[in-house]
C-alpha cells in the first residue's frame, strides 16, 4: 500500500517536463527538491538565480510547516490533532476559502475532510482487509465540508474526529505562491512545479514552456502565464491488485473516477489542483458546468 503523499508524488508525475533547450548566453538554473512530499522543479533564466531560488525554496519549507500531514508540529497536524487551531497563518485561512469555493463548484465532489475516511481505507487494506460498510458509515459522518468553521481567529471541527488533508490542492496553493514571491522580485520567466506546475513567461529558448500529459500518447502543453495540475483515479491504489484506486468521493465513501486520467489548466495551480481532483469523480455535464475559464482534458 502506498501513502497518500506518495500517492499524490506519483500522480504528479503525470505531468513530465520536457528536456529544455536554452539561447545563447542563458543562465539558466535549476532546482529539484520535494514539496509536500512530490518531486519539485524550479527553472530560471535570471542573473540572480540563485540567489532568488534560494528565497522560494525556504517559502516552500515555511508553506510546508503550514500545510503538512507528516510535520507533526505543523499546523494542518495540530489542527487534525486538536480539532481548533488559534491564530491560523493567513495562507491557511486563504487555502481554506479556495477549498470552500471549490467544494461548491463541484457540489461536494472536493471536500479535503475525507482524511479520517482515507485513513480508515489506508489502515484496513494494509491489514489485509477492505472497511465495511458499517466502518465507512461512520467516517462519513465525519466527512463534510459544512463541519468545518474558519477565520482569521481560529479554524475549528463541527464533529470530533474529523481530519483535514490539504494534499489535494496545498501542491498547487504553494506554486502559486512561490510563483508570486518571483513575480514580485521582477522575474518575468519561471517555471516551477510543486507536484502541479505553474508557468510564468517563456521558456529559456524563448517559446513558451512545453508540458506533456502521460504518456507518450498524451497531448503536448504550451503554457504561459498558466498552471496545469493532473490526477489519475488508479495512479495509485490502496491494494497490490491495483482495484482500489486512492481517490475517494466524499459524497459516497467509496473509491471513485469517472476518468482515467484529468488534468486541468488554469491561471491558478491550487484551481487547477483541486478541480483536477474533483473532476475525477464527475460527469462530462457536471465537468462542463463547474470548470469555468480553466481547460479540461479527459482520457
Amino acid at each position: 500500500m502506498t501513502t497518500r503523499r506518495r500517492a499524490l508524488t506519483i500522480l504528479a508525475g503525470a505531468a513530465i517536463l520536457p528536456v529544455l533547450g536554452a539561447r545563447a548566453n542563458a543562465a539558466v538554473s535549476q532546482w529539484n527538491g520535494i514539496a509536500l512530499g512530490a518531486n519539485a522543479q524550479i527553472v530560471l533564466d535570471h542573473p540572480n538565480a540563485d540567489r532568488l531560488i534560494a528565497s522560494a525554496v525556504k517559502e516552500i519549507h515555511r508553506l510546508e510547516g503550514i500545510f503538512s500531514l507528516y510535520q507533526e508540529n505543523s499546523q494542518l497536524s495540530r489542527l487534525n490533532r486538536d480539532g481548533i487551531l488559534h491564530d491560523p497563518a493567513f495562507e491557511m485561512i486563504e487555502l481554506l476559502s479556495i477549498c470552500s469555493n471549490i467544494n461548491a463548484r463541484t457540489n461536494g465532489a472536493f471536500d479535503p475532510t475525507i482524511q479520517t475516511l482515507w485513513a480508515l481505507y489506508a489502515e484496513t487494506i494494509s491489514q489485509g482487509a477492505s472497511p465495511s460498510a458499517a466502518a465507512i458509515s461512520d467516517a462519513i459522518q465525519l466527512t463534510g465540508w459544512k463541519h468545518v468553521t474558519y477565520s482569521g481567529n481560529e479554524v475549528s471541527y463541527g464533529r470530533q474526529g474529523m481530519g483535514l488533508t490539504l494534499n489535494g490542492i496545498a501542491q498547487g496553493y504553494i506554486a502559486d505562491k512561490v510563483t508570486k514571491l518571483f513575480r514580485d522580485q521582477g522575474v518575468s520567466n519561471v517555471l516551477v512545479n510543486t507536484g502541479e506546475i505553474s508557468a510564468v513567461g517563456a521558456a529559456p529558448d524563448g517559446s513558451d514552456w512545453r508540458v506533456k500529459l502521460g504518456n507518450a500518447d498524451g497531448p503536448n502543453l504550451r503554457l504561459n502565464n498558466a498552471s496545469v495540475a493532473t490526477s489519475a483515479s488508479l495512479g495509485t491504489t490502496f491494494d497490490a491488485d491495483g482495484k482500489i484506486g486512492h481517490i475517494l468521493d466524499p459524497r459516497t465513501g467509496y473509491p471513485g473516477g469517472v476518468w482515467s486520467q484529468v488534468s486541468v489548466v488554469s491561471k491558478s495551480a491550487a484551481e487547477a489542483d483541486g478541480l483536477s481532483t474533483a473532476f475525477s469523480l464527475m460527469t462530462d455535464a457536471e465537468i462542463t458546468a463547474a470548470k469555468g475559464n480553466s481547460e479540461v482534458y479527459l482520457r
